[in-house]
């Protein structure tokens, strides 16, 4: 877009007002570093062993070669005990679950299955999912030592990706699309509320200016600030944090960009709404808390119940952070991510005839 010389100049003193809020652009920058730096460390982390507590009253070699399998597993802790020690150690907490290898674990003479009985605090239900295939793949390995099978073929899992899988990864580009969505909405709305207080609105609108011009000017004086502050938390995570954005910066860029105006259009909407500073807040957060929660920030949407998940995907903001993610975290260009670029077009469109329909100079918005 190439802007005129009077909306060049409008555009330079837009920039000169937002900066001397050195307060709010320093908040709107430390709070996303600090939710970025505890979910960088938190995911450092390595994986704790999971405790398990063995109860042995089978005194074959099985049982015992079962039960030192368990033990060389890393994923595991193992705890050869009494049953009613170990059962005291799971309502306490201090064990996951417990088996319990009956007498006949591994006869074969005994003509039956043996069971084993798996003990477990319902708060641990959770974890059966990761411990329950392990168990089983050990039980198998058992099962062809003992009997003196080799396996038929050894599966080979080659990650042609190669990229890092932390959770802090895959919360970056949603991160960044909270933190633009935050800075047009708020920004741009409380600017219109704050302008109209003042009279600025007013006196401008015995000016020359078209509204156009105006529009335009307050839109790209704030879409710099935001892509300066995005580029300064990109710098951080990616110098400091060490993750990694595997897709184009300027794809990246121009998802941000759209994004950006999308969400500066709303903002324009609910400050011609809203009367006073204490009216945009609560008209800003009835827009911004639901898609906090149902956009897949910091949780895939796909984990989220069956009911809500058609109407997540279809908000704002679940388009701009898919998009993001996708090229951040797998490498998709700009032709890969087309659904979600459809959709940030889509709410473009709405954004913009919304803002150009309820913007007035000097009234509020009936």
């Amino acid at each position: 877009m190439i802007l005129t010389a009077q909306q060049r100049h409008l555009t330079t003193v837009f920039l000169k007002i937002f900066l001397r809020d050195r307060r709010s652009i320093f908040f709107s920058l430390f709070f996303p570093v600090i939710f970025m730096t505890v979910f960088s460390l938190s995911s450092s982390r390595e994986q704790e062993a999971i405790s398990i507590g063995i109860v042995n009253d089978s005194s074959n070699a099985t049982a015992a070669n079962f039960v030192q399998l368990l033990t060389e597993s890393p994923l595991f802790d193992v705890t050869v005990g009494e049953a009613e020690l170990l059962r005291a150690e799971l309502v306490a907490g201090d064990q996951t679950m417990v088996l319990e290898l009956p007498a006949d674990f591994g006869d074969l003479a005994s003509g039956s299955t043996a069971e084993i009985n798996v003990v477990v605090d319902a708060a641990q239900v959770a974890q059966l999912g990761l411990i329950m295939p392990v168990l089983d793949q050990t039980l198998l390995s058992i099962e062809r030592e003992f009997r003196g099978i080799e396996p038929m073929f050894a599966i080979v899992i080659e990650d042609v990706q190669a990229r890092s899988q932390r959770y802090i990864d895959f919360l970056l580009p949603g991160l960044m699309a909270l933190t633009l969505m935050n800075l047009s909405i708020a920004g741009s709305g409380f600017n219109i509320v704050e302008y109209r207080r003042k009279g600025i609105l007013k006196r401008l609108f015995v000016t020359p200016i078209e509204p156009g011009d105006f529009i335009a000017s307050i839109a790209m004086a704030r879409m710099l600030i935001v892509l300066v502050q995005v580029s300064v938390l990109i710098l951080f995570a990616v110098l400091l944090l060490d993750i990694r954005i595997i897709g184009s910066f300027l794809a990246f860029y121009f998802v941000i960009m759209l994004g950006t105006v999308v969400f500066l259009c709303q903002g324009f909407s609910l400050g011609s709404l809203a009367k006073t500073q204490e009216s945009i807040g609560a008209l800003g957060n009835i827009v911004i808390m639901p898609q906090i929660f149902l956009s897949g920030i910091f949780y895939p949407i796909d984990s989220m119940p069956e009911w809500i998940q058609p109407v997540a995907q279809l908000l704002p903001l679940s388009f701009v952070s898919t998009g993001m993610r996708e090229i951040a975290n797998a490498g998709a260009t700009l032709m890969a991510i087309a659904p979600s670029l459809l959709g940030i077009g889509v709410w473009f469109v709405i954004s913009f005839l919304a803002a150009t329909k309820l913007f007035v100079w000097k009234e509020v918005a009936n």
